[in-house]
């Protein structure tokens, strides 16, 4: 059984004393630096001096530098910037400001692991990765509450890495719900698979593919899309609240009776051979390696199939029909 960390576990001296450098003020960075500024910590946000983000911190009463300057002001530096500058950006501005004894943060194992980043020796390089999205990190931190968080040590310098990583997870909220030690491979390759095989790649092709077989069948889009797409979040949240047992009890026999006849149906043998194989270019690397070629290149591909994946029909009837339902705020990359 894992051991799991909360407040009580955690000093939060060991980050209150210190100078905390917030680099990128995205979903997570902008949760970060909130949040640690409220839990009394001494916080500055890096940026760009054209970052779209840097009115938005400023506006907040937050402290923003370059990246450079606010990376030299620090001993503490988390990196929130996306997986594919973050090397660069490392490199350039991050470590020639870097000390003995400071220390490197990031929440995604993804540059560490890979080798994409080799910090330079007499740091402690750690990870404190929340497990949701920043906004939530913030949120539930306002609320009282917090988001899980996942804790690793690649190097540590000092002695003190993980009594850090604890500390600045308290700070953000994570010890308020737990904090569970892992390692960075771990934390990388599990985070990679996920997204790729259920969370983000396999949900959204199995709801494009239900909504279209309905459609072709005859049926009315708008039924398609409130059957595959609609439903799917008073499913999970079943599941969040009480996993497969307090779903299966919530709904009907009959569905549940359909659950268990179809499901493995659509998940075959073959399915789960595909799902090892991409386990397979994750562990090795290859996933790793094209995606950054793709990045490096300006990511052509990844922008052509951004723009045809919004132009889906289910895509075009859903905006319609969440427009009608007065409960959503309207979501849209172009807001």
């Amino acid at each position: 059984m894992a051991v799991i960390f909360y407040d009580d576990d955690a000093d939060p001296r060991l980050v209150s004393e210190r100078k905390v450098a917030v680099i990128g003020y995205g979903s997570q960075g902008h949760a970060h630096a909130l949040n640690l500024r409220e839990s009394g910590v001494e916080v500055r946000v890096g940026l760009r001096e054209s970052s779209s983000s840097r009115a938005d911190a400023e506006g907040e009463g937050l402290a923003v530098g370059t990246v450079k300057e606010v990376s030299d002001w620090a001993d503490v530096v988390m990196m929130l910037v996306p997986d594919q500058y973050m090397a660069d950006l490392y490199s350039a501005e991050v470590a020639p400001n870097l000390n003995q004894g400071d220390a490197l943060l990031f929440a995604h194992g993804f540059n560490i692991h890979f080798g994409e980043i080799k910090p330079q020796p007499g740091l402690d390089v750690l990870m404190v990765a929340p497990k949701g999205p920043g906004h939530l990190v913030r949120r539930t931190y306002t609320e009282g509450s917090g988001v899980p968080c996942l804790l690793a040590v690649s190097q540590d310098a000092t002695g003190n890495a993980r009594s850090l990583g604890l500390a600045y997870a308290w700070a953000i909220g994570g010890t308020r719900a737990g904090v569970l030690e892992t390692t960075f491979r771990e934390e990388t390759e599990t985070d990679l698979f996920g997204e790729q095989v259920i969370l983000c790649g396999g949900l959204s092709e199995l709801v494009k593919a239900s909504f279209e077989t309905l459609v072709e069948a005859g049926y009315a889009p708008e039924s398609a899309y409130f059957e595959t797409l609609h439903e799917l979040k008073l499913i999970v949240d079943l599941m969040y609240e009480g996993g497969l047992t307090w779903m299966r009890y919530s709904i009907s026999d009959t569905a549940e009776w359909g659950d268990y006849n179809t499901g493995p149906r659509i998940i075959t043998d073959q399915t789960r051979q595909v799902m090892q194989e991409v386990l397979d270019d994750i562990r090795s690397g290859r996933f790793a390696r094209r995606w950054m070629d793709e990045a490096r290149a300006g990511a052509p591909r990844l922008l052509d199939r951004r723009a045809q994946e919004r132009s889906h029909q289910v895509e075009q009837v859903g905006a319609e029909l969440r427009n009608l339902m007065p409960f959503l705020v309207p979501k849209s990359p172009d807001s």
